[in-house]
């Protein structure tokens, strides 16, 4: 009998060792230049915890160690596509499907503080993220693609402005928490993410945050901010997801260097993806139909047009962006991929963006179907069904508001 107690208490005592190490502030996965990784964050100058990877331990690497304004460690490590469980301190963390169905599209989620423009980051109406993420979560996606722009919150909230009263800013720790990692954490326990850096996470504004906590890159330094990496591959159960980093591409005029340099990114992906449907996924659209200020189309980005407009591989089926903050998607007279824009997630919105975008001339491309949700808060849902996908666009409580079908290349909305 003794001998049975002694055996119990050692099969138990890996899971217990797991359990009773310091939980992270933060857990998730998320598709990574290498494949799949867990990271976590941890208080302070606390140790990595271990991964538990289906019973046993594999230690996590440090990405960063405290600095300035980052009180946190970073920790990584590679989940192989074997896994059929993982954990840390006991607590499980989302793996992918071996066939993704549900494919949940966010972006422009940060609350935004500047000198010009403020939002009530406290007023759930107004800043609907906490809200939207609960929301989002219990719609069970299998996989969460986040376009980009987290980190909007750069300017102090102006002295007895009760909308915005008690908010940090600037690019540290408190401000990441606030603006994404606090409001996703229903997400970040439900699936795995797939990160694309926007605008607002280059090196001159929420860079350093960006590198530390999400970049999808190697190790970055615990002071610096890493540069525009390689596109990679990210193949979420079935679908394979070409990740670009297009947060600096010039947008008014093409610059002629970065021209070049997306324009090597594009004939690349043939290499990365040589066979079979592929989806692109980088925050500032192509050809997409935004009305701005003074007339400029916010979202014809002339750099990224040139770069595409004739190296665009034939098996790209699908554009995935974020950038304008509403809700569109485009199909083409030309023969090129529909584009998503799921810009809506909880940045103030741009509500000049047309619903009815078809016959729009957008840099020599005519929109021929589509449509657009301007003016609301929501997310998008990409789900498979016979012969391609259904995109559903949701306003923040899950209503849906319009429904497209995906076939190849091809655009049909009801």
């Amino acid at each position: 009998m003794l001998l049975r107690v002694l055996l119990f208490l050692a099969i138990l005592a890996p899971a217990s060792a797991f359990a009773q190490e310091p939980a992270p502030l933060y857990q998730w996965t998320q598709y990574a230049s290498a494949g799949l990784e867990a990271r976590a964050i941890m208080d302070g100058g606390r140790p990595c915890p271990a991964l538990a990877l289906d019973g046993g331990a594999s230690p996590m690497r440090v990405r960063s160690t405290p600095g300035p304004g980052y009180p946190i460690t970073v920790c990584a490590a590679a989940i192989p596509a074997s896994a059929t469980s993982a954990s840390i301190a006991g607590k499980p963390l989302p793996l992918p499907k071996k066939r993704a169905n549900r494919v949940l599209l966010i972006g422009d989620t940060g609350c935004r503080l500047t000198r010009q423009e403020i939002q009530n980051c406290n007023d759930d109406s107004a800043w609907p993220v906490p809200k939207g993420s609960a929301v989002e979560a219990g719609l069970a996606p299998d996989v969460v693609i986040h376009v980009g722009d987290f980190h909007y919150r750069e300017a102090a909230c102006p002295i007895a402005n009760k909308g915005c009263e008690g908010s940090p800013f600037g690019d540290n720790w408190a401000v990441w928490k606030a603006d994404f990692f606090e409001p996703a954490r229903p997400l970040l326990e439900r699936a795995p993410f797939v990160f694309t850096r926007g605008n607002h996470e280059t090196c001159d504004r929420g860079g350093k945050g960006w590198s530390r906590t999400l970049d999808p890159y190697p190790d970055v330094s615990d002071t610096g901010c890493l540069d525009l990496g390689a596109p990679f591959v990210a193949d979420i159960g079935g679908q394979k997801v070409v990740v670009m980093d297009v947060s600096t591409a010039a947008e008014l005029s093409a610059n002629a260097a970065q021209v070049a340099y997306f324009r090597k990114q594009f004939q690349d992906i043939g290499r990365l993806v040589p066979d079979g449907p592929v989806w692109l996924a980088f925050h500032r659209p192509i050809w997409a139909v935004g009305l701005g200020v003074f007339g400029f189309i916010i979202g014809d980005n002339k750099t990224l047009e040139q770069a595409a407009r004739n190296d665009m591989p034939p098996n790209v089926e699908l554009l995935l962006s974020g950038h304008i903050h509403t809700y569109q998607i485009l199909g083409y007279q030309e023969d090129l991929p529909i584009q998503i824009v799921s810009g809506h997630g909880g940045d103030d919105l741009h509500r000049t963006a047309p619903s009815n975008p078809v016959g729009t001339v957008i840099g020599g491309v005519t929109v021929a179907s589509g449509r657009g949700t301007p003016g609301v808060f929501g997310f998008a849902m990409l789900e498979r069904e016979d012969g391609g996908w259904r995109a559903t666009d949701y306003d923040i409580a899950a209503r849906a508001l319009m429904a497209c079908h995906l076939r190849g290349r091809k655009l049909a909305c009801d």
